[in-house]
């Protein structure tokens, strides 16, 4: 397993993560366990926040929540002077309950319902990107109602389809998200959206997909976004004052992976902006992004226990772990790839070959196919790096098996951020029907 952050191998041989032993907070908090590393996420956090400062560009950085939104999260977020993009009421009210900064907080999604709508109307939010005309509409009523103007982003589908994977490509023409660019939709929304009373129009989004390599795809969408300013600007009257490019940003989940430094993505999009826009004598708007998976993928790691393992002569050997799919579902939808070692036995070298599976009722749920290891034993510790991005924050309760908890580690200390699941929390919203009640204990025929 590739070693990164703050990670290193002690003098036990034990992964250590933080300064603190994993077998330590493997013993201390159980398994499985979510592990990120605070120093980690916070160097991230700086690296965009110092590229884009160094651009000259007006700029605002907002971290994508989906990817882990928890309230010590936010807070982070917060102190480091970034702003936050969420996707859903409860995305919204746990930034909230962390006490962000509501002006700072930029409202995404295909579908808001009105009730979502609403409460971050009254949260006073800074942005809203609006998603399709019939969105545009209803905020445009819901704040007349409550006689506020919002501010708002109009998304675009710019037509460029990044080199990842379908699932979380985004800006190509046929999608669920945004007004397309080449159809005509993009423009007619930026008319509708400018003659609306209740609605400031502050300029468009673009979000070309996820995991990029590359900066040419990001090139490319400035480029058509540029065009169309020049285009909106000439015909419609209307300035955009601020682009938002996304995120998308890659991240080395395992060897091969090539992820530039956060500086030469920022430094591309920047210099594009620069060119294309002032070569069209465009007043070079405020440039905001959405970093969210190269903030905080590779600064976790998921800690389990070794049960029972498998066998099968001349085909495979299979080792079971505590979690699986209901922890880390992303290589049973997206075949995503994974990298892990033994926590307890980390300086020890790799002596065959395994696949980890999980404790689901499910054939599909496995985590990594064919990775070397140590002769593994039960009770062993697989810690499974590069899990901090969509593993907590799509994590379910199938099979009733309660979600982890999540730790931050810095500087030798360990903090729990979100509690393991009780059993009381598993039946917490189950209902038995009073006509149930009586009759406890008595077979149903």
């Amino acid at each position: 397993m590739y070693l990164h952050g703050t990670s290193t191998i002690n003098g036990q041989g034990h992964l250590e993560i933080g300064g603190c032993d994993t077998t330590d907070l493997a013993q201390r908090y159980g398994t499985p366990l979510y592990i990120m590393d605070e120093t980690l996420v916070r160097q991230r956090c700086r690296e965009y926040v110092d590229a884009f400062r160094a651009s000259g560009l007006k700029y605002q950085v907002a971290y994508a929540s989906k990817a882990f939104c928890v309230m010590a999260m936010c807070r982070i977020v917060e102190e480091e002077g970034m702003s936050l993009d969420v996707v859903s009421d409860g995305e919204l009210y746990t930034a909230l309950q962390a006490g962000f900064p509501a002006e700072r907080i930029h409202f995404h999604g295909n579908n808001k319902t009105p009730y979502e709508i609403e409460m971050a109307l009254e949260a006073k939010i800074g942005c809203f990107v609006v998603d399709n005309f019939v969105e545009l509409q209803l905020l445009n009523a819901i704040a007349g109602e409550k006689r506020q103007k919002a501010n708002v982003l109009l998304r675009i589908t710019p037509g460029v389809e990044a080199h990842t994977h379908e699932y979380i490509s985004t800006g190509q023409e046929d999608s669920k998200f945004g007004f397309d660019l080449g159809n005509g939709s993009a423009y007619q929304a930026v008319r509708e959206a400018a003659t609306l009373p209740n609605l400031t129009l502050l300029g468009i989004h673009s979000h070309i997909g996820s995991q990029i390599f590359e900066v040419d795809g990001f090139k490319l969408a400035v480029e058509k976004v540029a065009d169309f300013a020049v285009q909106v600007r000439g015909e419609l009257d209307v300035t955009f004052t601020v682009v938002n490019l996304g995120g998308g940003f890659g991240i080395r989940y395992v060897d091969g992976d090539t992820p530039l430094a956060v500086s030469e993505y920022v430094k591309a999009i920047t210099d594009s902006v620069k060119e294309r826009f002032g070569a069209a004598n465009y007043p070079l708007p405020e440039i905001w992004t959405e970093p969210g998976r190269s903030i905080v993928g590779d600064a976790g790691t998921t800690l389990y226990t070794v049960g029972t393992y498998k066998d099968i002569p001349g085909v495979r050997k299979y080792v079971a772990v505590d979690g699986g799919m209901t922890d880390n579902p992303r290589p049973a939808l997206y075949d995503s790839k994974y990298e892990a070692m033994l926590a307890n036995r980390a300086g020890e070298p790799g002596e065959e070959v395994v696949s980890i599976a999980g404790k689901c009722c499910e054939s599909g749920d496995m985590l990594i196919w064919d990775v070397r290891l140590p002769v593994v034993t039960s009770g062993d510790l697989l810690a499974v790096a590069c899990t901090g991005a969509y593993n907590y924050a799509m994590a379910s309760n199938y099979n009733r098996i309660r979600r982890p908890a999540v730790v931050f580690v810095k500087n030798g200390r360990s903090d729990v951020v979100v509690t393991r699941e009780s059993y009381e929390n598993l039946v917490g919203n189950d209902l038995i029907p009073e006509r149930m009640r009586a009759k406890v204990g008595t077979p149903s025929l």
